[in-house]
């Protein structure tokens, strides 16, 4: 095995102290009244499986996975519906009544789908695999046997900008079939507000599952470990990131050769409005139980954490709590911050991002959705950087122009190959054809295919 990287040596080391970090957490406790965050009163999951495909793409794990998260699920209080083996058109049938579902419950409700199984990109578009069809077939019989995660599953749920959808897809993000290896990988995406969606895996990479139906995808597997041991105040927003570290850990430590080649990178892409914890919701007919022992200063430590808005010291203090708090009540979001603005730090050290301190202070009247993107920001946000550049795009300010090149440049530089290519096409617009060569190469670095309806504007 070769020697860690002082970042691998970081990264393990957090995810091997988590557990230690929340022991004094009960797992599963009730929150407390009168938290600031939001407690939903109805959780509801659908769980998709699909193992059976044509020889040789079977997938022994899915069945597992979808076992093994439908009880971690529960135990946080979801009623899950799971569905296994269904093709695309039952696929359908299920989102549409589990949206239906979700439109008809509680406004807060948590709504969470996931997706296990073979995916890949066609056409610049998202699609996972229905049962019974292989992930090698023609183009025709591909479009009417998968399904879209933007059409299918996003644009089908309900638009509830203030609650919470969740769509978590675990498989392959690489094309199978040779004669379209040039656009190989899930196209990236942005989403609505009110949703996050997570992929197992970084743009044009595998997903890997093990040959047998006794052992998890490392994927779903961090995904339930984390489910049984987070905080109840952690965000699911924190909650993912650290799913993501944990993969990342996993794999690049493991025995085998060839997993540690593959170590998975997640991707997600977000736009949470509220926060929403992992917390129970309370029940209103019984009693809360007595909230866990806090140290005197943990409120007043994480508060500097989270009012500050400069990457490199939201870490420094962050590593602080953790120290004085090795089980304080927002370790895993301390952990979480810690993380994201240590990467956010890096990427604002590099030549090609221009963007400074001043440019994350928040003026008094500054829009309060604003506010908060510049927040997330600092915390190594891809998505929030992109929208933040995009409030300076039409800005009638001396600062506005110099503001939106930065910010998408910061945003490309944590990962949004969307802003990427928003970058390329500023700098094609402005006579710098070789700045707009060089962000469209990184856009497709990043995993992002450009639409077709938008080839014009590389012409």
């Amino acid at each position: 095995m070769t020697p860690d990287s002082p970042a691998d040596l970081r990264r393990r080391t957090v995810l091997e102290a988590l557990p230690a970090l929340i022991a004094g957490t009960p797992a599963l406790s009730q929150a407390q009244p009168g938290e600031d965050d939001l407690l939903p009163t109805t959780r509801l999951a659908l769980l998709v499986g699909n193992r059976d495909y044509p020889e040789p793409d079977d997938l022994p794990p899915t069945h597992k996975n979808v076992h093994d998260l439908r009880a971690a699920l529960e135990q946080r209080g979801f009623s899950v519906t799971d569905a296994l083996d269904i093709d695309a058109a039952r696929t359908r049938q299920a989102i549409a009544a589990f949206a239906a579902s979700v439109r008809s419950g509680p406004p807060d409700t948590v709504a969470f789908f996931y997706f296990t199984g073979h995916g890949l990109q066609l056409d610049a578009e998202s699609l996972l695999v229905g049962a019974g069809t292989s992930p090698k077939a023609r183009a025709e019989v591909l479009g009417h046997s998968s399904i879209s995660v933007i059409k299918d599953v996003v644009e089908r749920m309900p638009a509830r900008p203030n609650a919470l959808t969740i769509a978590v897809i675990d498989a392959c993000r690489t094309n199978i079939r040779a004669a379209v290896q040039a656009s190989d990988g899930l196209n990236q995406i942005e989403v609505p507000p009110g949703f996050l969606v997570a992929f197992s895996t970084g743009a044009g990479k595998p997903a890997i599952a093990p040959a047998s139906a006794n052992l998890s995808t490392f994927y779903t597997a961090s995904l339930v470990k984390m489910l049984n041991v987070a905080d109840e105040e952690a965000t699911w927003s924190d909650f993912f990131s650290i799913v993501r570290l944990d993969v990342l850990n996993t794999m690049r430590h493991h025995p085998v050769e060839a997993v540690r080649a593959l170590a998975q990178d997640s991707f997600i892409a977000k736009d949470v409005r509220r926060p929403v914890t992992l917390a129970l919701p309370a029940r209103p007919d019984s009693a809360p139980p007595p909230a866990p022992p806090r140290a005197p200063d943990d409120l007043e430590d994480w508060a500097a954490v989270d009012r500050n808005l400069w990457p490199q010291e939201v870490s420094q203090l962050a590593d602080g709590y953790l120290q004085r708090h090795p089980q304080g009540r927002r370790a895993t979001a301390a952990l979480a911050a810690r993380e994201g603005a240590r990467e956010a730090s890096q990427v604002l050290k590099r030549a090609d991002v221009r963007l400074y301190r001043t440019a994350f202070n928040v003026a008094e009247g500054m829009p309060g959705e604003l506010r908060a993107d510049i927040h997330k920001s600092a915390r190594g946000d891809k998505d929030a950087a992109a929208r933040v550049a995009r409030s300076y795009r039409d800005a009638n300010t001396p600062s506005a122009p110099g503001r939106y090149e930065g910010w998408l440049q910061y945003a490309a530089g944590l990962g949004n190959g969307i802003a990427a290519y928003e970058l390329a096409l500023h700098y094609r617009r402005s006579a710098q054809p070789l700045l707009a060569s060089q962000f469209e190469s990184r856009a497709r670095e990043l995993g992002y295919t450009p639409p077709p309806t938008l080839d014009h504007y590389r012409k």
